[in-house]
């Protein structure tokens, strides 16, 4: 979707419709707004009328569609719920709901008057970017394998009017930088939405070395043969059972915008093709399991917001990729692998494979590039979303200052995360029998958690935060009516905004 910013009136601007923000209003309530007047002009007394009747009560969710007397589009006037629980989410959702909704009705511009949404205690610059969210994420769907497609709007103008045209300078440019976030986050649900018959690990390196070629990022892809040279057996285990699609570990760096700045690495579990090996899944389960690989594709996403936008700290991401099915050559319950940093793995359950992978991705991580963070993003446990259900990843930490930044950017993206406690009771269940770390436990307990004790064992004490994201990851037919309006079905992305949020506020210190 093309974003502008036009410093005129919105109910000037020439497009298929104008969108403006309506709080609710009380039962009694019959004064008509001050802020609709622009609308009601534009529409001759329509909008106006509308709120005499009733028709207008400003709800969540609600809109309200008037067409212009002299033929210049539509009034679109999408509540935005009460007053005191008005925040930039909302704004988000409202963008959204009102593209959703004029999808498939001939509206191909559109013009949202910023004023009506930058009310307190929302900035101006906090709305500009929850529109622009809200816009591209909502008109967003995967298309690629449909024959016919119903046409949506295609361009939004952010239309400042006078009581924001002297904000112009800075609201262009939270605008055209929330837009590159955005349209990263579109670019990301496109590859994670493909299949697993034609993403497979070696297709996610492809997609790597092009966003390499394209940003100027360095690009290194490890493949089997360079695999079990260093030792990496975890993935190696992960990725045995598919003769066709072998593993891949791939690296991006992105040097940094700041002269001396901190180093982050983020590392994202890339199960192309998830059946659970051995243990296999239910049949039931396995079609959404092409979107087990959404934490590398993140990851791929985040690389390529924070390149676009040169966020201070040098950025490291590393994708453990591979594809779990069973066949004569998969690894078993009961085999004892050995990773990169030396550990071993007692696997119990070949399901369990995500963590296998990343104890690879981690521990290279921390030794080739001592970074001063790691943050992981995995769809890693159905405990998660046991937990947490399905629109909010959990969050675990060996550091408070780290985790409370995540925890801020999740605030201000509207990615929503929640910490989870870490101690040694659920390190000392991971503790293996044969291996040093085993990959599941015995008891049906605390699963998320003891995911986490297991990965820190291949983070060597670096400030980490595990971001498990098994819920939020894709949305299902079922869960999909739940969800926001920015969300849509399949791949939704998440994380990309969240950490991109953290990177851009990242001290320049190391």
């Amino acid at each position: 979707m093309k974003v502008l910013v036009d410093r005129r009136e919105a109910t000037a601007a020439a497009v298929d419709a104008v969108v403006t923000g309506v709080f609710e209003r009380g039962d009694k309530e019959t004064t008509f707004p001050r802020t609709l007047a622009r609308e009601d002009a534009a529409a001759k007394g329509l909008v106006k009328a509308a709120w005499d009747r009733r028709e207008v009560k400003g709800k969540l969710k609600e809109l309200t569609v008037i067409h212009r007397p002299d033929g210049r589009g539509r009034v679109v006037l999408v509540g935005l719920g009460p007053r005191p629980k008005f925040d930039p989410e909302v704004v988000r959702r409202a963008a959204a709901e009102a593209v959703r909704a004029l999808k498939g009705k001939g509206a191909r511009t559109i013009a949202v008057r910023l004023a009506t949404f930058a009310q307190e205690p929302v900035s101006s610059d906090a709305a500009a970017r929850a529109v622009v969210d809200g816009a591209v994420l909502g008109g967003y769907e995967f298309v690629k394998y449909k024959a016919t497609t119903e046409g949506g709007v295609e361009e939004t103008t952010v239309a400042l009017g006078e009581e924001l045209e002297r904000e112009e300078t800075t609201l262009r440019k939270a605008v055209e930088e929330q837009a590159l976030v955005a349209e990263t986050v579109v670019w990301t649900r496109d590859i994670a939405n493909l299949p697993a018959d034609v993403c497979s690990p070696a297709r996610l390196a492809d997609e790597a070395r092009a966003l390499g070629k394209e940003l100027g990022l360095k690009v290194t892809v490890f493949d089997e043969a360079k695999l079990a040279e260093m030792h990496c057996g975890g993935i190696l285990a992960v990725g045995s059972g598919s003769t066709s699609h072998p593993p891949r570990m791939i690296v991006l760096e992105y040097p940094g915008g700041a002269r001396r700045g901190k180093t982050v690495a983020v590392v994202g579990k890339g199960i192309t093709f998830d059946s659970g090996g051995l243990s296999i899944k239910p049949g039931l389960a396995m079609s959404n399991m092409k979107f087990d690989k959404s934490g590398a594709v993140a990851v791929l996403g985040i690389l390529r917001a924070a390149a676009l936008l040169k966020v201070p700290p040098r950025v490291v991401g590393v994708l453990a990729c591979a594809e779990n099915v069973p066949s004569g050559t998969s690894y078993r319950p009961g085999d004892v692998v050995r990773t990169y940093n030396g550990k071993t793995i007692e696997v119990l359950n070949t399901d369990a494979e995500g963590r296998v992978c990343l104890a690879d991705a981690l521990a290279y991580a921390v030794d080739q590039y001592r970074p001063d963070e790691l943050i992981d993003l995995a769809t890693l446990t159905g405990a998660q979303v046991v937990a947490l259900g399905d629109a909010m990843a959990g969050l675990v930490s060996t550091d408070d200052r780290l985790a409370t930044a995540l925890l801020a950017a999740s605030a201000a993206t509207g990615e929503p995360i929640w910490r989870m406690p870490l101690t040694d009771y659920y390190r000392a269940l991971v503790k293996g029998d044969v291996g040093d770390v085993r990959n599941t436990i015995e008891i049906p307990l605390g699963g998320m958690v003891t995911a986490a004790a297991f990965l820190e064992n291949f983070v060597d004490g670096t400030p980490w935060a595990h971001l498990d994201i098994a819920g939020p990851a894709y949305t299902t037919p079922g869960t999909f009516r739940y969800q926001p309006a920015y969300q849509n079905r399949g791949a939704v992305g998440f994380g990309v905004r969240l950490v991109v949020k953290y990177l851009a506020e990242a001290s320049r210190a190391t």
